[in-house]
């Protein structure tokens, strides 16, 4: 059963300028996604910098409110909803941020960072959220004295831990996962990825995982989506991602992840050309300025994300 079910999202920024201030043009964030997440499951979204990846799973718990499109939480269609209306959906879905040092109040300690929702969304009897803040702390495998401390006495990798328990203490069902680990050195990385998968695996959590290493999502996520200028252009199973990536440029992101094995002879794919303004986006398909595989129509037609096999869409008219 899916959990969140997001359709026809589409997210525009205005642009202002002139004496007047007005607006002048729009930034073209996220163009028509639709995707779904079934209960229990990790999607991964991967990209380029810049491509949406962020404003999308922003756009799924309402941080910020789209242009047009739907997100339906378990049955509940909650884009149009009030805020009153809107509260209990707020307690089950929460984010970890990408950078740990800004994503939290320098001003307030680690208890008064966790307590404040808590009681906001009375989540446990007063008497016991001392407690239960402890349990948390103990969780994501800090000492509960440390509760007393502010955010600059923490490492990289603690700060990123508090911002996990800070999500996990309104008892969520589902979390989006911000590049939760590439502010983190490469040691402190894979600490945070298992920490992550065991609690996942022990609260049955869902996830929306967003990052830009190919690596990390093929070992922690299910599903993965790859978005280009705003666009999905490929789904696929993680399983597959090798030997099924159709995309030309899901395999250029393939291609230019680093070897496991230093001696594997193999070409360096390099995409030539720069990614375009999502201000002024190219005509047709998205990739049509940097495709290998650019035919006539991919410069007056945008391709359809459609179904090769299950499980299985691309959005390349070159893809047969």
């Amino acid at each position: 059963m899916s959990l969140i079910r997001v359709d026809n999202m589409v997210k525009h920024f205005p642009v202002r300028g002139g004496v007047l201030n007005r607006i002048v043009g729009k930034v073209h964030a996220v163009n028509g996604v639709s995707f779904r997440i079934d209960e229990g499951e990790v999607l991964g979204v991967v990209g380029e910098s810049g491509c949406g990846k962020s404003t999308l799973g922003k756009l799924i718990i309402r941080l910020i409110e789209s242009t047009s499109g739907e997100v339906h939480y378990d049955g509940t269609e909650i884009t149009h909803l009030g805020h009153n209306d809107m509260l209990p959906f707020r307690r089950r879905m929460q984010i970890v941020f990408q950078d740990p040092y800004s994503s939290l109040n320098p001003r307030l300690t680690v208890n008064a960072l966790l307590k404040e929702a808590i009681v906001f969304h009375s989540i446990v009897p007063p008497s016991e959220v001392e407690s239960h803040i402890d349990k948390l702390m103990a969780k994501v495998g800090l000492r509960p004295d440390q509760k007393n401390r502010f955010p600059h006495e923490f490492s990289g990798g603690q700060r990123q831990r508090i911002g996990i328990a800070r999500a996990l203490a309104l008892n969520p069902d589902f979390i989006v996962a911000d590049e939760p680990v590439s502010a983190l050195d490469v040691s402190i990385q894979a600490q945070v990825l298992n920490l992550m998968m065991d609690l996942k695996d022990e609260l049955g959590l869902t996830l929306l995982f967003i990052s830009h290493d190919l690596k990390v999502i093929e070992h922690f996520c299910d599903r993965v989506l790859v978005m280009y200028l705003g666009y999905v252009v490929e789904e696929m199973n993680c399983l597959d991602i090798h030997g099924e990536a159709r995309h030309p440029y899901t395999q250029a992101l393939l291609g230019a992840n680093p070897v496991n094995d230093p001696d594997e002879d193999r070409e360096l794919t390099v995409l030539e050309g720069d990614v375009p303004s999502p201000f002024s986006p190219p005509k047709g398909c998205p990739f049509v300025t940097r495709c290998p595989l650019v035919e006539s129509r991919c410069h007056e037609e945008m391709p359809p994300l459609v179904e090769k096999t299950k499980g299985h869409r691309v959005a390349c008219w070159a893809v047969e």
